[in-house]
Formats: structure tokens, C-alpha cells, sequence
């Protein structure tokens, strides 16, 4: 039994394929609505000097709508953002899609708008894709940063690094599956990746989870070539993020970061998910903050 899983506090979410196409940059899908009132000023004047181009890349149990308010804010001081939609996630029905597939997509998006000199950004298993992808394009990449990323060394799969007991109850829900997929649980998404927001918040939020691409989770990756990379490198670590426990060999910072050699690390107050909603100029700054020369 899931030691999570409570049944009782799950909010049903069966029509999260048809959640519409938020208004991100994507020149292979339309733009539409937001599903959110995104407060760009709530946190202050947004501080820069300079002007980047950020390529966003969301992680599991996400997509592009996941970083609109952050775009947005980005955007609105100059820069320039895109947000890459990856195999399997979106409105991309095929969930049978292996870790490559999900790289090959940001690969092909980056090398189809001939970007150069941006900055590539990964959350969560985001963080796995920009290791991968910067492999492929290293001569394109000013600096990658990792908000609460994973950093897998050569050889692992984000499983290798969750407890393990969060490993044997996503294992459950894969199995639980008929498509082989992971979806949350509304408890267990609640009390891991948005911790600090309202419960009315954490509900508005759930809708717009689906189930996750079981596969890239448990592949195991070879990252020799990304370990060789000369590229600078940025850490945002947010003290609130409950998704791996601190300490104990697990956790984002140090456990992962320090994975990155020489490398920048800015620090917050947030969870996981909720300040891209609630407070994305704050997030938007500590993105910038880790990016900036």
C-alpha cells in the first residue's frame, strides 16, 4: 500500500488533457488562455541591467502552462523566454516516450529557432533534460541553471535518488496504470509540491496535473559528456521545496548542487510548484539572479 495515499482527500481530475494551451512562446502550437491571474508586480520592482534570452524547461507532472507568470514577468523587463513543449506532456497524447524522445524535443526546438546564447533553465526532472540537452548543443548555452533539479551523476535515473519509499509508491502507481504512467495522488501532491499554498490553491493547481511518463524516471542516463562541459552553471534552491527530504543523502542543496563543480547558488523561501503561481516576479528575480553575467 502507497503509505501516501489516502483516498479519502484525492480530488478526482479526469479531464486534464483537455486543459487549454496557456499563452507561452511555442511556434509549433497556438497560443490561448490563462488559466491564472498572474500578480508580476506582487513582489516589488523586478531588478536587471542586463537582457537575456531564457529557454524555460519545465519538469514532471508539468508543461509549458508551468512557467506563463515567470515568462511573463521575464518578458516584461526585456528579455527574451521561450518554453519548449517535450514529448509526452502537453497535448501530446502519446505517453510512451522514452527520456531521448523528451531531449530530442527541446533539442529540436532550440535548433529550429537557431537560438545561441541563452540560457537554459530546468526544474525538477528538468534538470535531467538540460543535462542531456546541453550535451547536444553546448556551443549554443551561456549558462545552465537548476532550480530544485535533479542532477543525476553518470549511471543513475531520478528514482536512484528518491527514498525509498517514495521509489516503492510511485512504483505502485505505475503499476496501478494501464498506460504506463505515474498520476499524483491530490494528498501526496499537496503535502510535497505545493506544501506552502492555500488548500484553495493546491486544488486550482491539481487540475492541471496529469500522469506522468513513468519510463524517463527509472531510465538510467549516461552523462560522461555533460560531466566534461565547461559551461557555467547556477543553483536556485528554494528552503520550503519538500519534494526530497534534506540530509540523509538525499535532498536539492548540497546533495545535488555540489554536483555542478564551480557553481553559482541563489537561494529562497518557496515550495516546489506554488511560486510560479503565486509569487512569480519573486521567482522570476531569483532565476534572473542566478543567470545574470
Amino acid at each position: 500500500m502507497f503509505p501516501y495515499h489516502s483516498g479519502k482527500n484525492q480530488i478526482p481530475n479526469p479531464y486534464y488533457r483537455s486543459v487549454p494551451q496557456g499563452q507561452y512562446y511555442n511556434p509549433y502550437s497556438e497560443a490561448g488562455w490563462f488559466g491564472w491571474h498572474y500578480p508580476i508586480e506582487s513582489e516589488g520592482s523586478f531588478r536587471h541591467s542586463q537582457r537575456l534570452t531564457f529557454v524555460l524547461v519545465h519538469g514532471s507532472w508539468a508543461d509549458a502552462h508551468f512557467w506563463d507568470g515567470v515568462a511573463a514577468v521575464l518578458r516584461s523587463q526585456g528579455n527574451i523566454v521561450y518554453t519548449p513543449e517535450y514529448a509526452g506532456h502537453g497535448t501530446d497524447p502519446n505517453k510512451n516516450v522514452t527520456h531521448a524522445m523528451i531531449t530530442k524535443s527541446v533539442v529540436d526546438y532550440i535548433r529550429h529557432l537557431n537560438l545561441y546564447d541563452f540560457i537554459l533553465v530546468g526544474h525538477s526532472f528538468g534538470g535531467t533534460v538540460i543535462q542531456k540537452v546541453a550535451e547536444q548543443v553546448p556551443d549554443r548555452i551561456k549558462r545552465l541553471v537548476f532550480w530544485d533539479a535533479f542532477v543525476l551523476k553518470d549511471g543513475e535515473s531520478v528514482v536512484d535518488e528518491l527514498p525509498p519509499q517514495t521509489r516503492k509508491g510511485f512504483e505502485q502507481l505505475r503499476a496501478m496504470s494501464n498506460d504506463d504512467t505515474i498520476m499524483l495522488p491530490f494528498d501526496l501532491f499537496r503535502v510535497l509540491f505545493v506544501n506552502t499554498a492555500t488548500t484553495e490553491d493546491a486544488k486550482l493547481f491539481y487540475t492541471s496535473v496529469a500522469p506522468e511518463p513513468a519510463k524517463p524516471l527509472f531510465e538510467k542516463l549516461d552523462l560522461k559528456a555533460f560531466y566534461a562541459l565547461q559551461t557555467p552553471k547556477s543553483y536556485v534552491y528554494f528552503y520550503q521545496d519538500n519534494v526530497l527530504p534534506q540530509g540523509e543523502g538525499y535532498g536539492w542543496n548540497p546533495h545535488m548542487s555540489i554536483r555542478l563543480g564551480l557553481f553559482r547558488l541563489i537561494v529562497g523561501d518557496g515550495d516546489h510548484f506554488t511560486d510560479t503561481r503565486t509569487r512569480p516576479a519573486y521567482l522570476a528575480q531569483k532565476i534572473y539572479d542566478a543567470s545574470r553575467d
